[in-house]
């Protein structure tokens, strides 16, 4: 692991920080524009970024890592509870979305030089999340569904 060159240039670990930090800016960028703040005189609200399971898998990295890199107004976070209650007992509360951004681009810039396609990583990760609602989602409608044809039966 020590001749990592991703650990070389300081980036092992920071992919998913950068993404979030670049996430943000654009976040930023859109619902501060004009064009926006002409949508919210006639009251539209923005949309809140979310951040799903912030917990940090790797047990050499800080149990509180993902969830302090991604502190930010305007956010939700759905971190494991035992990253949650990790941040409860040591983290430091503090926004942190919007420093340091331009490591961040550094970071996100030098991934093709190690094989990592950042887009191809997003979709998988894109598909994989979404397959795991799937599942979730298909068991809660079929106990709706269950529920309400018992309900249908009692009545007849």
């Amino acid at each position: 692991m020590k001749n990592n060159p991703l650990r070389q240039l300081g980036t092992l670990g920071q992919s998913a920080i950068a993404s979030a930090k670049t996430a943000y800016q654009i976040y930023r960028e859109i619902f501060g524009s004009d064009r926006f703040t002409k949508l919210a005189a006639q009251g539209a609200r923005t949309q809140r970024l979310l951040w799903a399971s912030t917990g940090a898998k790797n047990p050499n990295y800080s149990d509180v890592k993902y969830i302090e890199a991604v502190i930010g107004p305007e956010t939700v976070n759905t971190a494991p509870m035992d990253t949650l209650d990790a941040y409860r007992d040591h983290g430091v509360p503090q926004a942190r979305l919007e420093k340091d951004v331009g490591e961040a681009a550094r970071v996100l810039k030098h991934l093709p030089e190690f094989g990592i396609a950042l887009d191809q990583v997003t979709r998988q990760l894109e598909d994989e999340g979404v397959e795991k609602f799937n599942k979730p989602f298909d068991m809660l409608i079929a106990a709706v569904e269950q529920r309400s044809r018992g309900s249908r039966d009692s009545e007849t």
